[in-house]
C-alpha cells in the first residue's frame, strides 16, 4: 500500500495542479489587443457582439452582458422587481452572491434544502419554503449540473413566482435538449476565469422576456435610456439628450473584456467536450473506489460540468475530510471546498440565520471536496489526480 507524501511517501507528482485554470489562446490575447488599440474599449461594438453571441448560442431572445456574475444576479432580482420585504429562495450550497443578491434589494434570503444525491436545491423544499412574501426563487446549477427547471417552473407558476437560474457554472449544459440561458424567466452567467469561458471578470443575464430585458438594460447601466419610447420628456433637445427613469448601477462590461467572450465562445464546443471527457473518465475512475462518493446526474441534463466534486464517506475512513484535503495537497493535487453553506457564515448569523436550517446540504458540506477539473488538463494531470484521490482513499481505508 502507498504511503501518503504527507507521511513521508513520495508525491504522485513533482509539480502542482490546481482545481481550475483559465485557457487564453495566442487568438484570445490578439482579440483583446486588437480592441485596445481600436477607437472603443468600453460602451462599444464588442459589447453588442458579444450579446448576440450568447442569444445564438443559448438561443435566448435577449442577453445582457455585465460585469460580474454577482452584478448579474443583482439585475436579475431588480428586474424581477425584489424589493423591501419580499422573500427570494435559494439554496445554501453556493457563493454568497445567490443570496446576497436579494439583500441587496431589501429582501430576506431563504434557503431551502438539497438533493443529497445531485446536491441540487430540491423543488419539494422550495414548496415547503413559500409564503405570501416570496417574490422569486433564485436555483442554482451546482457544478453545471441544471436543476429540475420543469418541477421549479411549475412551482413558479402555481405560486406568480420569477424563476431565476443562477447558471454561474452551467453554460454549455443543456436541459430535455435546450440550452441553459434559455428555459427560466431569467438566466444569469458568470465569466470568472475558472468557469467554462471566461471574460477575465463578468456576466451575463438572459431572457426571453421583453419587458425583463428593458429592466434589465436600465438596471446594468445607470437607468438611463436614449430610447425616446421610454423617455417622460421627449421629444428631445438633440442626439446627446439622454434621461434617468429608474435607478441603476454601472455594471457595464468593457469592449476588451467582451473581446475576450467573443472569442472564447468560439471554442465553448471544445472546453464542453474536454470537461465531458474529463468527467467521464472521473466517473469510471471512482465509480468503486471504497470512501468515495460521486455526484448523481439526473437524466434530463446533459450536463457541462464546472466542478468535479467528490464526497468522502467519512464513515468508511479514518481520516477528517481536513486531513484528506492536505494529503491531496501533499502529492501537489490541489482541491478546493465548493461550498460552506450559505448561512453558516458570521454576517448570516447575525442576520438570526441559524445551524440546522437545510439538514441534507450540512450533512453534504461535511464530505464534499473539488477535484481538478479544466480543459487544458493533461491526461496524465487527469491520471495523477485520480491516483491521489484512490492512493489515500485506499490507505485510509477502513
Amino acid at each position: 500500500m502507498e504511503k501518503p507524501a504527507i507521511l513521508g511517501g513520495t508525491p504522485v507528482r513533482d509539480n502542482k495542479i490546481y482545481y481550475g485554470r483559465q485557457w487564453v489562446s495566442e487568438e484570445d490575447i490578439a482579440a483583446v489587443s486588437e480592441v485596445l488599440r481600436g477607437p472603443y474599449i468600453t460602451c462599444g461594438p464588442k459589447v453588442t457582439e458579444a450579446e448576440r453571441k450568447l442569444e445564438s448560442y443559448t438561443g435566448a431572445k435577449h442577453a445582457v452582458v455585465v460585469n460580474s456574475g454577482t452584478s448579474a444576479l443583482h439585475c436579475a432580482c431588480i428586474a424581477a422587481g425584489v424589493g423591501e420585504g419580499d422573500e427570494v429562495i435559494t439554496t445554501p450550497i453556493t457563493f454568497a452572491a445567490s443570496a446576497n443578491c436579494a439583500l441587496y434589494c431589501g429582501a430576506k434570503p431563504v434557503f431551502a434544502d438539497i438533493d443529497p444525491e445531485t446536491y441540487n436545491i430540491d423543488p419539494e423544499s422550495i414548496r415547503k419554503c413559500i409564503t405570501d412574501k416570496t417574490k422569486a426563487v433564485i436555483a442554482v446549477d451546482y457544478t453545471g449540473q441544471a436543476v429540475k427547471a420543469d418541477e421549479i417552473r411549475a412551482i413558479c407558476d402555481e405560486f406568480g413566482l420569477v424563476f431565476i437560474e443562477d447558471a454561474a457554472h452551467s453554460i454549455g449544459t443543456k436541459y430535455k435538449g435546450k440550452y441553459v440561458g434559455n428555459i427560466a424567466d431569467m438566466t444569469c452567467f458568470s465569466f470568472h476565469p475558472v468557469k467554462t469561458v471566461t471574460a477575465g471578470e463578468g456576466g451575463a443575464i438572459l431572457t426571453n422576456d421583453d419587458d425583463l430585458y428593458t429592466k434589465l438594460v436600465l438596471a446594468h447601466a445607470h437607468g438611463i435610456t436614449h430610447d425616446e419610447a421610454l423617455m417622460e420628456d421627449a421629444p428631445h433637445e438633440g442626439e446627446w439628450y439622454y434621461e434617468e427613469i429608474s435607478l441603476g448601477y454601472n455594471y457595464r462590461m468593457t469592449d476588451f473584456q467582451a473581446a475576450l467572450l467573443i472569442s472564447q465562445l468560439g471554442r465553448i464546443d471544445e472546453f464542453v467536450a474536454r470537461r465531458k471527457e474529463i468527467v467521464k473518465r472521473y466517473d469510471e475512475a471512482f465509480a468503486n473506489v471504497p470512501g468515495i462518493i460521486i455526484q448523481k446526474n439526473i437524466p434530463e441534463s446533459d450536463t457541462s460540468r464546472h466542478l468535479y466534486v467528490i464526497r468522502l464517506d467519512l464513515d468508511k475512513l479514518t481520516c477528517t475530510r481536513r486531513e484528506f484535503f492536505d494529503a491531496m495537497s501533499a502529492e501537489n493535487v490541489q482541491c478546493q471546498i465548493h461550498y460552506v453553506p450559505v448561512y453558516w457564515f458570521p454576517y448570516y448569523r447575525h442576520l438570526g440565520y441559524e445551524k440546522g436550517l437545510c439538514p441534507n446540504a450540512e450533512e453534504v458540506y461535511k464530505g464534499i471536496m473539488s477535484i481538478p477539473l479544466y480543459p487544458k488538463m493533461t491526461d496524465k494531470d487527469v491520471e495523477d489526480t485520480i491516483h491521489a484521490v484512490t492512493k489515500l482513499a485506499t490507505y485510509y481505508a477502513k
